[in-house]
């Protein structure tokens, strides 16, 4: 789950973190008045969750408060990428000498969080990855000893830091892992983070992406969810506690289990099709949930056909076999569905709905093989 930047900036204040003042607007009227609060000279900027706000215009520089409301203006009626801009942050301006890149991500191959820092701060850190990688400096941090004073002093040495500012530095970077580490964070970054002319280490921009897996420890955090950024159908499954991701294909997938789900993909394609969602149901569904997946497979104009793919062990076959009757009866869809249960009580399962007129499989290949010639049309 990404974070806005206000939304990122007032966790990272929480703990310590230094950042400019302000307040979020959502119409220029708004804006003018937080500007007027904060002296004038603000920086008035799109909360949307995509990068490259900047070059897209939709940050802005303006020194009174008259100019603030007419650039929110402008900035609320744009789409950047897509996305409308619903509302804007009015930051107070800072007095920049010099910029820095602070972050902290998941290196998996290290299996550690690695905090980055670099000279090179205010432009795409995979810039400077990709031009200058001698510029990043990296230390792994392990989680069971957490940030040590020496790793955010070796930082500091590594970006060429000059020493009077070790010691507001090493605050931001503890700042940042207590962030990180107490949000379940995958990352924390914070780009720039600025020397400003009078001599103060300032936060001001932010970006957090939290892990969806641990939102149940975070409602506060769960709370701040931007719902534009989701297809609608991903929103729906949520509410259901189905695990849904939206596709390209024509194929719609119901399956219980994460990597039977990813597999039942890959038979997909490999015989020809291509699959218009991961749909995990997880065990023991009930009818109202299949019927909730069915309502969302089939919300999307593109699917042909529907595979449905159980792996009865907990849940008896003919069990399953009932609640997607039960689920057809309420939804009456209009596609070719393809039935393919395994495990306790499967063939009287797969019997239940054969009688249904329903199109069954005993492998995943015969499943697979019938879904993409339904989806084309082809005679079963």
């Amino acid at each position: 789950m990404k974070l806005h930047e206000y939304q990122s900036k007032q966790i990272f204040a929480k703990y310590g973190v230094p950042i400019p003042k302000g307040r979020v607007a959502t119409t220029a009227a708004e804006a003018r008045q937080i500007a007027e609060e904060l002296g004038g000279r603000v920086v008035v900027k799109a909360q949307v969750l995509v990068g490259g706000r900047g070059k897209a215009g939709g940050i802005k520089l303006a020194n009174s408060p008259e100019e603030a409301e007419e650039l929110a203006t402008q900035i609320l009626s744009m789409e950047l990428k897509g996305l409308p801009v619903r509302k804007v942050l009015v930051d107070e301006a800072a007095n920049i000498a010099s910029e820095i890149y602070l972050g902290i991500t998941n290196d998996r191959a290290a299996r550690k969080p690695v905090m980055m820092a670099s000279s090179e701060g205010g432009v795409e850190i995979e810039e400077v990855a990709r031009k200058t990688p001698e510029k990043i400096i990296k230390i792994h941090i392990d989680p069971l000893l957490g940030l040590r004073d020496y790793q955010t002093r070796d930082l500091a040495l590594g970006i060429d830091l000059p020493k009077e500012y070790w010691r507001d530095f090493s605050k931001v970077c503890f700042g940042l892992w207590e962030a990180y580490k107490n949000s379940d964070g995958t990352l924390a970054e914070i780009n720039p983070l600025v020397i400003t002319e009078e001599g103060k280490i300032l936060a001001v921009d932010g970006k957090m992406i939290v892990d969806d897996n641990a939102l149940f420890r975070h409602p506060d955090i769960a709370e701040m969810r931007d719902l534009d950024v989701e297809a609608p159908e991903e929103v729906e499954a949520r509410k259901y506690g189905l695990s849904y991701i939206k596709l390209d294909g024509d194929i719609g997938c119901m399956v219980n289990g994460a990597g039977l789900a990813m597999t039942t993909m890959d038979v997909i394609k490999l015989y020809g099709g291509e699959p218009a969602n991961f749909l995990d149901i997880g065990g023991g569904a009930s009818a109202e949930k299949v019927a909730a997946a069915f309502r969302i497979i089939l919300s999307e104009p593109n699917v042909k056909a529907v595979l449905i793919n159980i792996f009865g062990g907990i849940t008896r076959g003919d069990e399953v076999a009932r609640g997607i009757l039960a689920a057809m009866e309420e939804v009456k869809p209009k596609v070719p569905m393809v039935a393919r249960l395994v495990g306790t009580n499967a063939e009287e399962g797969r019997k239940m709905l054969a009688k249904a007129n329903m199109i069954t499989a005993e492998t995943l290949v015969e499943a697979a093989q019938k879904a993409v010639a339904a989806a084309k049309g082809g005679v079963q």
